[in-house]
């Protein structure tokens, strides 16, 4: 290249220049607004560690729960007993080696605990001891001794006198140990050689003591089922009460065991470990007991020990399955609150990713327009978010799985997966909608989908309605999608309504002279008319999360209420005492107890369980006799809902011996009997004729009695039965301490027992059955404490806790929906807010001003959320069961109550709008101020 003189001219020397290359999209974008991508991970990281950590919450409940109910039922119930005749060889080294191929063979299948393993020998049948030194506690009837052999007894025991027993020799008797205990209570000695009469081919069968032990620890469970080897116990036979106790003998002298006790059986118990079960194997454990007892587990058993007559029995079974149904009821209450948080998560996603379009719309059309492919483009979206979302979402599953450590990770992993998967594509599915066409067809798809949604609605409630929860055997999904798809479509039908009425409210207030709430509820009702559309997403987070909130809160206040209920029920008013048969309440109980604190109304009564009902045709019918004071007892039948009566019907008058008393009598009876005047006789022969007032279904002192009942007013009945003046139960209603009854009681019981009587209290005390210090027999029935134990339950706490903080979670992200809708809508509201101060508008109009366009779509979504929940429990409360939640049988259903739904509705509104004003006291008056200073710097 030369100049117009001729004179070259040199070329730009690119020699030694770098070649340029494009900045990496990645690393721009996040430069470009770090704050933005920072506030993206930290949502995928909650939101992810939320998706993983429910699950884990709830495996962990589960197995809690499992475990709790599986190990209060006993060490012998949840263990497998194996049980063989003992063999003429079998001795203690043969039923060892057993034990270990039993322990190996199903150690493989089941965890085993150690502790509480046992095994040993037991006679087939017990003997009497007759020797005339004995104690006998009826002249006919001796006291009775069953032998056994256990391994590992000296570890268990303690000998007191002589020595451990040696192996029996021929016919001679055979060498026992005995109880201390039960020694001296029999009056057995040292050395004595018992007489045990004769088997059945007339062989004379003796025993020898030959020691004498203390068990370490009586009420240890390990001595279960091996019959009374820590005392003597009564055995209440009628008119045949005797001793009984148990012996143990050398595990070299089975032989001789099985001559004594006319065959013997040996027995393995085989505890299962209840810390091992797991909620997710119940059905896989359960198929393994079943199988260990009646399958090929069985079967294997005997081919490994080589004893063809083994036997396996267990509880266990019954046990696991309880378990399941109940693990099974309470499914629905803990998935809907963590369903519910999943559903407002999503909204808050894509509301996320529709903020984060809005503000880089120009951005990605301009891509195209310079020749970007819609792949490359969602390419570079996705790979922008990846950086982001995926490190925040890894390490948020991993804080859910360190923190809350469970066996089972599929479920948590795969809800993390999906979380995160909706983290990073719902940006670039949103930007994807920017190059969609025929938009103007978008009305017409809006009001199809809605049509579909609402059609689903139907749908599912319908078929929840006819078919009741879970026959399937399972989860029912449909339980648990029917009140998400109850509160969508309760969103999608307020976001129709909502711009319209206020709409019809900004148009009224625009005929005031003030400006801010014209403003505000124009700006608010703005629809596809106007410059933008309200979003629907946020009014479908806030009714989802209030729909959900109020759905689960009127289950549990209703299995509250339930629960008390059925506790009262059960105790016959707030406070019931009751009392042996032996047994009398004084007059000074009655009175000192009927004058305690709190007491609002009580009653003494009689209660004699062997009454007959006789009819006019002389049929008669066992019964419950009732003799009550009618007033008290009215009030206390009304307090607690059973058998309510007016008590003015029950009001007798004095009158001769064949004067009829009102009487109140049960349903089945009134239908069994034949017409006309009936009566009432007790075991001691008096008779009492009655005149029927009333019939009840049930009633205070019998509220689930199994036989009919008779109530008849106190005054006419101890006229005329001189034995119905007794008082053997007493009923309150109020708020009344328990403890306080109880300290009555024992300074006013009464009678003590003597005789056969003073036997069974001393045999039941020695068993540990005595309370509080009151004679055995005499109880304090209080509807708190049975409350407290009925909710004692760790699956009861688990399902409650899990919902709780589902429903935290639900309101936190309503919350932070709003805020991200006032975020999207801020450079708008800024400019005009902007504009309208440098017309006058003050600084607290202006916050008026934003919280008057922000609260009607929370305060629609409040209402319209609860409305939605109590539609959901009026459509759907019948479908649940609740009994596992109340810990009782009942037949309650969940009925709509508007406390339950009006709480957390009314908390969930206050939080959104305090959350408004903080962002525009924080946020709002520095964008304003910035906005006001925009061209200072040119």
């Amino acid at each position: 290249m030369t100049t117009q003189a001729g004179t070259p001219v040199p070329a730009p020397d690119t020699a030694h220049r770098p070649a340029h290359r494009p900045a990496r999209w990645v690393p721009t974008r996040l430069r470009a607004n770090p704050l933005a991508a920072l506030l993206m991970a930290v949502l995928a990281f909650v939101t992810v560690f939320l998706a993983a950590a429910f699950p884990r919450i709830a495996d962990r409940g589960a197995d809690a729960a499992l475990r709790d109910f599986v190990g209060q039922k006993g060490l012998n119930a949840t263990s497998l007993q194996v049980t063989s005749r003992t063999q003429l060889d079998d001795n203690a080294v043969v039923l060892d080696r057993v034990q270990r191929q039993l322990t190996e063979t199903v150690g493989r299948q089941l965890t085993l605990a150690q502790a509480g393993q046992a095994h040993g020998a037991r006679a087939l049948s017990g003997r009497t001891m007759r020797n005339p030194e004995y104690v006998r506690i009826s002249d006919s009837t001796d006291p009775e001794i069953g032998l056994f052999y256990l391994q590992d007894l000296a570890d268990r025991a303690t000998l007191t006198d002589g020595t451990w027993p040696t192996p029996g020799t021929g016919d001679g008797p055979l060498p026992i140990v005995l109880s201390r205990t039960a020694a001296d209570t029999i009056h057995i000695k040292l050395g004595d050689v018992i007489d045990n009469g004769v088997d059945g081919v007339g062989a004379k069968r003796t025993t020898v003591v030959v020691g004498f032990y203390r068990i370490n620890d009586p009420h240890d469970p390990f001595w279960d089922n091996l019959g009374c080897p820590a005392r003597a116990c009564l055995k209440p036979v009628p008119e045949h009460e005797h001793w009984a106790t148990s012996g143990f003998v050398d595990g070299a002298g089975l032989a001789a065991l099985a001559r004594w006790g006319s065959g013997a059986e040996n027995f393995w118990r085989l505890p299962v470990d209840p810390g091992a079960l797991r909620a997710d194997q119940l059905a896989r454990t359960r198929t393994v007991v079943s199988s260990l007892q009646t399958g090929p587990g069985a079967t294997n058993l005997s081919g490994v020990t080589l004893r063809g007559d083994l036997r396996t029995g267990s509880s266990l079974t019954d046990i696991l399955s309880r378990a399941d149904d109940r693990y099974r009821a309470s499914l629905p209450l803990s998935t809907i609150g963590p369903a519910g948080v999943a559903g407002v998560a999503v909204v808050v996603l894509f509301l996320a990713a529709a903020l984060t379009t809005d503000r880089r719309a120009a951005e990605i059309r301009l891509l195209r327009a310079r020749g970007g492919s819609r792949t490359g483009v969602l390419g570079r979206l996705v790979g922008e978010g990846a950086v982001t979302v995926l490190p925040a979402a890894v390490a948020g599953a991993a804080l859910a799985v360190v923190l809350l450590p469970t066996p089972r990770w599929e479920g948590a992993v795969l809800a993390a997966v999906v979380a995160a998967s909706i983290a990073l594509l719902a940006f670039p599915a949103r930007a994807a909608l920017l190059w969609s066409r025929g938009r103007a067809a978008g009305g017409r798809r809006r009001l199809v989908g809605e049509l579909a949604v609402l059609a689903v609605t139907v749908a599912a409630v319908a078929e929840v309605r006819r078919r009741g929860v879970g026959t399937g055997g399972g989860l029912d999904p449909l339980l648990v999608a029917a009140p998400l798809l109850l509160a969508v479509t309760g969103g999608l039908v307020l976001a129709r309504v909502e711009p319209v009425a206020v709409g019809r409210l900004a148009a009224l207030a625009g005929r005031g002279r003030g400006l801010v709430a014209f403003l505000g509820l124009a700006r608010a009702a703005r629809d596809s008319t106007g410059r933008r559309r309200p979003s629907v997403l946020p009014l479908l987070a806030l009714l989802i999360a209030v729909t959900t909130t109020g759905f689960g809160a009127t289950v549990l206040d209703t299995v509250d209420h339930v629960r008390t209920r059925a506790a009262r029920i059960a105790t016959g008013g707030d406070i019931g005492v009751s009392l042996p048969d032996y047994a009398t309440l004084t007059e000074s109980f009655t009175k000192a107890a009927d004058a305690l604190p709190g007491v609002h109304a009580s009653t003494g009564a009689w209660v004699e369980p062997k009454a007959r009902f006789v009819g006019a045709d002389q049929d008669y019918t066992e019964a419950y006799l009732v003799v009550v004071d009618p007033a008290a007892y009215a009030e206390i039948s009304r307090t607690v809902g059973v058998g309510e009566f007016d008590g003015a019907k029950l009001a007798g008058t004095s009158g001769g011996r064949d004067t009829p008393v009102p009487a109140l009598v049960s349903r089945d009876l009134a239908k069994r009997l034949a017409a006309g005047p009936p009566q009432v006789r007790t075991p001691n022969g008096n008779a009492l004729r009655l005149s029927v007032v009333a019939t009840v279904a049930a009633t205070p002192a019998l509220p689930d009695p199994g036989k009919p009942f008779v109530v008849v007013p106190a005054g006419p009945a101890w006229e005329r039965l001189p034995d119905a003046k007794r008082v053997n139960k007493w009923f309150a209603v109020g708020d009344i301490d328990p403890e306080r009854v109880r300290s009555t009681l024992r300074d006013n019981g009464g009678a003590q027992p003597t005789g056969l009587a003073k036997l069974v209290a001393d045999d039941a005390a020695a068993a540990g059955k005595g309370t509080h210090g009151l004679p055995v027999g005499y109880t304090v029935h209080s509807s708190a404490e049975t409350v407290t134990v009925l909710a004692d339950d760790p699956l009861q706490h688990a399902a409650e806790r899990l919902f709780w903080y589902a429903a935290a979670a639900g309101a936190g992200y309503a919350l932070l929906a709003v805020l991200l809708t006032l975020f999207r809508a801020a450079p708008d509201r800024t400019a005009v807010l902007a504009r309208l101060r440098t017309m006058g508008l003050r600084p607290r109009q202006g916050l008026a001003l934003i919280i008057t366009e922000a609260l009607p779509q929370t305060l629609a979504a409040a209402v319209g959320g609860g409305l939605a929940a109590l539609a959901a429990v009026a459509l759907l409360g019948g479908a649940f069961d609740i009994s596992t939640l109340v810990g009782a049988e009942v037949g309650d259903a969940i009925t709509p109550v508007l406390l339950p739904v009006l709480l957390p509705t009314t908390g969930l509104a206050l939080l959104v709008g305090l959350g408004i004003v903080l962002e525009t006291l924080i946020a709002g008056r520095r964008q304003i101020a910035t906005e006001l200073r925009a061209g200072e710097q040119a």
